[in-house]
């Protein structure tokens, strides 16, 4: 037992006082004479020996009438823990993925699960709740009531861990308050292992919310698996996360007319085909129809009129090696000479070579310089013998020099896998024991903040990349070397091509960084937005001569086909997908996670935690008592005889 007003008990000795009273009787007795005492005797005997009792009682109905009454004003109580005058500190996760549209006991698992906290909740404590795309910080369930019954499922998703973080972040850095961070989520498997700190401060509670049905199918994904002049074939993978189906429908649309429509068997995974005319513009949608989560249901992307990239080469010696990687089905390939170069081109170029020149003009170099400063990407091959001044002046640009000439045979044996020219699926497998091409000489160079693509055996660079530029050490001709031979040329010189100017995909997951260059011109001031029949947004961009490249990340937030619009005209458009990761329904198993308090119950969590704070006053029951002993004391005087 705890007392709220402890230093009220030394009022406890006020006892003495009716001891005293009842030690020294301060009343007087009168003697009376009788003709004969005999008689009263017995009687004395027997009324001093009732008075005694008597006087005693009272004594320890008083003792205890002030006892109570003292107690009752230092108001006791009892918990199970020392809470009173401790501060409590409150924070809720609430999972709103997409996984929680799962149907549980009560209906939707998100649903469910925010009526039972607004139920449980007391409306007026305080606290914290996050989301996984919103922040509630030191509120009340009675200020976001509405807010949490209008919370929408979210394609964002955070891990356990960051949750704890992040959760974290939102108590106070005292020490004696009690903190209860509680976790309401599917825990859905992501293949990342769960381990949870022991942390005496705060209690870390998991509610797991079980659906009754893990059955689910999705759209995948869709590619482009052949193109020819005349058709484009779509590849569409299908994937199951439950009992095997005969006969699924799938359907395709060209904005809202259906165009085409299959259906598969599907155990685990399926896939199906459709082809479409080429040099048409789709702005696609691939439907199916499954009644367990509906975000995985439908698959936008896009076909917009494709746009050939530009791309100059400045040749000093022979180019067929590039004309054979630049086609014309995706390349405006141009080939001059350094005498010959019209410098109007320049600015219309997505990406220019200068194929082992011997010196660069000053010109020139002014000219690459304001090019790649506007987003222009060139490549850089040396000729055996150049004029060092000039390529210098040229490479200062890009935080690099050449020093001498090393007559030395070299084999380029180190690829970057993880460069942006390789890690779009270009080897299946990281190789380590190749056929090597080699060089005969090459030039020492020195570099700045640069990124090493290709490296040769020694570990200087043959092929780096400093912002826009892309630069080579070596000769690539048949008589310095034999990397035009090497299957290493094709993909990266493609791919240096390809990115010099990012067309759109078939479609974006949203919540990924994603990046795609728009040709177009625009005047002074104006920017492009994306754009449905409900959303106007204006994306990250940044303007160049001849293009506009777009970024976007979290935003936007609905999966639908946005037309890229300048003004009020519309350049191309672009699809915008959820991720699937959500849709696989498996969950992670808790009961072997240490250092957390877990249940399935919102509503036990909570009455947990209330129980384990919960304060029981006794204050009253010593009101009462004190009441019942002076009735006592009052029957004593009046019957006791």
């Amino acid at each position: 037992m705890q007392f709220k007003h402890p230093e009220l008990l030394y009022a406890l000795f006020l006892l003495l006082i009716p001891i005293i009273v009842h030690l020294f009787q301060l009343r007087k007795f009168q003697k009376v004479a009788f003709t004969n005492v005999a008689f009263l005797k017995e009687a004395t005997l027997q009324t001093r020996k009732s008075s005694q009792i008597k006087k005693w009682l009272i004594l320890l109905t008083r003792l205890l009438l002030i006892a109570a009454i003292v107690i009752a004003f230092t108001q006791p109580f009892t918990s199970k823990i020392n809470t009173f005058k401790t501060k409590k500190e409150t924070v809720i996760y609430i999972d709103n993925s997409f996984s929680t549209q799962a149907k549980g006991s009560q209906g939707e698992l998100l649903k469910r699960a925010i009526q039972d906290i607004i139920s449980h909740v007391p409306e007026t404590e305080n606290m914290s709740v996050i989301t996984n795309d919103k922040v509630f910080k030191n509120t009340t369930i009675n200020a976001i009531k509405n807010e949490l019954l209008q919370l929408s499922y979210s394609p964002n998703s955070l891990t356990t861990q960051a949750v704890l973080l992040k959760g974290n972040t939102l108590f106070s850095k005292q020490t004696n308050s009690l903190k209860n961070l509680i976790l309401i989520s599917d825990f859905q498997e992501n293949n990342t292992p769960l381990t949870i700190e022991k942390d005496s401060l705060t209690n870390i509670h998991f509610v797991k919310l079980q659906p009754v049905n893990t059955h689910n199918i999705s759209v995948d994904s869709v590619f482009i698996s052949e193109k020819t002049a005349r058709a484009i074939n779509l590849k569409v993978i299908l994937k199951n996360n439950g009992s095997p189906i005969e006969n699924l429908p799938i359907s395709l649309f060209n904005n809202d007319t259906l165009i085409a429509k299959t259906s598969v068997a599907i155990t685990k995974e399926a896939n199906t085909t459709f082809s479409v005319p080429a040099n048409t513009i789709i702005n696609g949608k691939i439907t199916i129809n499954d009644s367990n989560l509906q975000f995985d249901n439908t698959l936008f992307f896009n076909i917009n009129n494709t746009s050939k990239i530009n791309v100059l080469a400045l040749n000093a010696t022979d180019d067929s090696f590039l004309k054979r990687i630049y086609t014309n089905d995706e390349f405006n390939y141009i080939s001059t000479t350094e005498n010959q170069l019209n410098y109007s081109l320049l600015e219309s170029q997505n990406l220019i070579i200068l194929n082992e020149l011997s010196s660069i003009p000053n010109a020139l170099t002014a000219a690459l310089k304001a090019f790649t400063n506007q987003g222009g990407s060139i490549i850089i091959i040396p000729s055996k013998d150049i004029t060092n001044t000039s390529y210098n002046t040229l490479l200062l640009n890009y935080q690099a020099s050449f020093n001498e000439v090393i007559q030395t045979e070299k084999r380029i044996t180190t690829i970057n896998y993880a460069h942006p020219l390789y890690n779009n699926g270009v080897f299946e497998k990281q190789v380590s024991n190749f056929q090597y091409p080699k060089v005969n000489s090459y030039f020492n160079a020195n570099l700045n903040n640069a990124s090493s693509i290709l490296k040769y055996e020694d570990g200087k660079p043959f092929l780096f990349q400093n912002n826009y530029a892309y630069i080579f050490t070596s000769a690539l001709n048949n008589e310095n070397s034999n990397f035009k031979n090497s299957p290493l040329i094709v993909p990266t010189l493609y791919n240096i091509g390809k990115q010099s100017f990012k067309t759109p995909e078939l479609y974006y997951t949203i919540g990924k960084n994603n990046t795609f260059d728009v040709s177009t011109q625009l005047k002074q001031d104006a920017v492009l937005s994306l754009t449905t029949k409900v959303i106007n947004m204006i994306p990250e961009q940044r303007y160049f001569n001849n293009k506009v490249v777009i970024k976007t990340s979290e935003a936007p937030n609905d999966a639908n086909i946005y037309a890229v619009k300048n003004n009020n005209s519309t350049i191309k458009n672009v699809s915008y997908n959820y991720s699937r990761t959500e849709s696989d329904l498996v969950y992670k198993d808790l009961s072997n996670i240490k250092n957390i308090i877990l249940s399935n119950s919102i509503s036990k969590t909570f009455d947990t935690i209330k129980s384990d704070t919960k304060i029981n006053a006794l204050w009253k029951w010593f009101v009462i008592f004190a009441l019942a002993l002076l009735i006592i004391e009052m029957l004593i005087l009046k019957y006791f005889k």
